[in-house]
């Protein structure tokens, strides 16, 4: 959903406060159901299929507020089950809110280690259903392909079905595919953590690139030097809630203090 033009803020000064927001997260929570299974008995899993499994309401993310403005790179952390993953994908609008509202600005591109690649494919091919996928023309995927294929590292990898790939290969591939059209924020979900030390590097430099192009990031990651380095800002998130938001070493020390 798009911000209203009365958050259009923009200002001559060109601090990040005066600049246009891009994302407006109000009141967020988000709650979903999980179900367990009563008894651990095969017998009875397979006899009863489903039958008397309790629902369980997982409160994911409690009542968070915060606005992120255009050139913003904002770095999310937390530990496992504190609700960051929920939180982007809520901001992508994969996934429906209990209460609250999150309104964005423009085109949003979510990009995580399990982007929805083809493993029976090549390289090439799924680089051109990524590319059609973001509205590109073939002509335009023709004159970008160069480009993927050196910044990916894949070589002659991108002629082999992506099945045959390692886990940091198909990371490569996936971030090389999401820089295709830069969105006008860009959601980077654990994406970085599989890569080699030279590709996580290169993709930093290409995400500062996005960021300079006035483009929005909001990444999530375990490595808290990834977010030191490629982020403006930090959120906090502890079991749902949202415990701090400003500065990346002020975030980051706190968090660390704390675990």
């Amino acid at each position: 959903m798009p911000v209203t033009d009365a958050l259009d803020t923009e200002q001559s000064t060109g601090s990040i406060s005066t600049r246009p927001i891009s994302i407006l997260a109000e009141g967020v929570d988000i709650r979903y159901k999980v179900y367990e299974d009563r008894s651990f008995s095969a017998r009875k899993l397979v006899s009863g299929g489903f039958a008397g499994r309790r629902a369980i309401e997982v409160h994911a993310v409690k009542s968070a507020s915060f606005t992120v403005h255009v050139g913003e790179a904002v770095g999310v952390v937390g530990t496992n089950g504190s609700g960051k993953s929920t939180l982007l994908r809520a901001v992508a609008g994969l996934q429906s809110l209990a209460s609250g509202s999150i309104k964005v600005r423009g085109e949003v591109g979510l990009l995580g280690v399990g982007a929805a690649l083809k493993p029976s494919l090549s390289g090439y091919r799924n680089v051109y259903l990524g590319g059609l996928a973001v509205g590109l023309s073939k002509d335009e995927i023709d004159a970008k392909l160069p480009e993927i294929v050196e910044f990916s590292g894949l070589g002659e990898a991108m002629a082999r079905p992506m099945a045959t790939y390692s886990s940091g290969m198909k990371a490569r591939l996936a971030f090389s595919i999401s820089t295709l059209k830069v969105p006008d924020i860009l959601l980077i979900d654990e994406a970085l953590a599989v890569g080699d030390k030279d590709f996580r590097e290169k993709s930093l430099a290409r995400l500062n690139e996005i960021r300079e192009q006035a483009g929005t990031i909001m990444m999530v990651t375990h490595n808290l030097n990834e977010i030191r380095q490629s982020c403006t800002r930090a959120i906090w998130l502890d079991q749902g809630e949202l415990l701090a938001d400003g500065a990346v070493d002020e975030v980051v020390e706190r968090y660390e203090a704390a675990r």
